[in-house]
C-alpha cells in the first residue's frame, strides 16, 4: 500500500519505520511546516492515511481524507465532543474511518480484562473504583483517550458510577481519574477497585510507543478496501 502520514512526531516516525519494513511506502507526509499539501488531490496518490496530530486539527484532517475517497486510521485524542459530526460525515461520503484511543494490542485485551473485571464486581457495592495514567509531559489532553475508554466501559457495566471526573474529589457516583504527567512516559494505566479489607488492581504499562504503531499500520492493513466505523475489537474480534 501507499500510505499517507498526517502528522510525523516521534509517532509519525515509528510508524514510518514499520510500515516501510511491512513492504508498504509512505506516499505523502504532511506535517506542521506543510499542512498546505493536505489536499484530496494529493491524498488521492495513496491508498490509506494514518492520522495521529492534534485535537483541533485532527477532525478537519478527517473531512480531507473523506473527500478524498481514502481510508482515514486515527490515534488522535481529544476530539469525541463532535464524533457524532465526523461519523455522519463519514456515512455521507461511503467512507472508511479507523479510530482507536490506543492501537496497541496488549491495551486492547486489557480493554477486555477492564470490562470482564467491572462485570465481576457489578455487585460488589463494597468496593469502590478508580483509575491513574500516567503520560509523558508532552501529552496535551488529560485524561488520556485510552483512559476515558476504559471509564467509560466501567461506568456501562457498574450500577453505582454513572460519570467520571478528572483530578478533583469525585462524588460518590464518579469515577475518579488521576492524571500524571511525568518525564517520558509513553503511558501507564491502573485501575483499582479497594474495600476496607482488600482491594485489587490491574495495570497495563507502554514500553515505547513501537506497539501503538504497529498496531496502526495493522489497523491499515485491516482498513484498506472495507467501508465504515472501523475500531481494534474489529481486528482482534473481541
Amino acid at each position: 500500500m501507499k500510505i499517507a502520514l498526517i502528522g510525523y512526531g516521534k509517532m509519525g516516525k515509528e510508524i514510518e519505520k514499520i510500515a516501510v519494513s511491512r513492504g508498504h511506502q509512505i506516499g505523502l507526509i504532511i506535517d506542521v511546516n506543510n499542512q498546505h499539501d493536505l489536499t484530496p488531490e494529493n491524498l488521492k496518490n495513496c491508498d490509506v492515511a494514518i492520522e495521529f496530530t492534534t485535537p483541533h486539527t485532527a477532525v478537519n484532517n478527517y473531512k480531507v481524507c473523506f473527500e478524498a475517497g481514502i481510508p482515514v486510521i486515527s490515534g488522535t485524542t481529544g476530539w469525541l465532543d463532535q464524533k457524532d459530526e465526523v461519523y455522519r460525515l463519514c456515512a455521507e461520503k461511503n467512507g472508511t474511518f479507523f479510530y482507536g484511543s490506543n492501537f496497541s494490542i496488549g491495551v486492547n485485551l486489557f480493554f477486555a480484562l477492564n470490562r470482564k473485571l467491572a462485570e465481576l464486581m457489578s455487585a460488589r457495592t463494597e468496593y469502590n473504583v478508580e483509575m491513574t495514567e500516567v503520560h509523558h509531559i508532552h501529552k496535551l489532553d488529560a485524561p488520556s483517550g485510552t483512559a476515558i475508554s476504559l471509564a467509560d466501559d466501567i461506568i456501562d457495566i457498574l450500577p453505582w458510577k454513572n460519570s467520571w471526573v478528572n483530578d478533583r474529589v469525585p462524588a460518590e457516583n464518579e469515577l475518579n481519574i488521576k492524571s500524571e504527567r511525568v518525564g517520558e512516559v509513553p503511558g501507564i494505566h491502573t485501575i483499582r477497585y479497594e474495600s476496607e479489607v482488600d482491594f485489587i488492581e490491574i495495570t497495563h504499562s507502554s514500553k515505547s510507543r513501537k506497539g501503538l504503531a504497529f498496531g496502526a499500520v495493522l489497523a491499515a492493513e485491516f482498513s484498506f478496501g472495507k467501508k465504515g466505523i472501523l475500531t481494534m475489537n474489529d481486528i482482534l474480534n473481541l
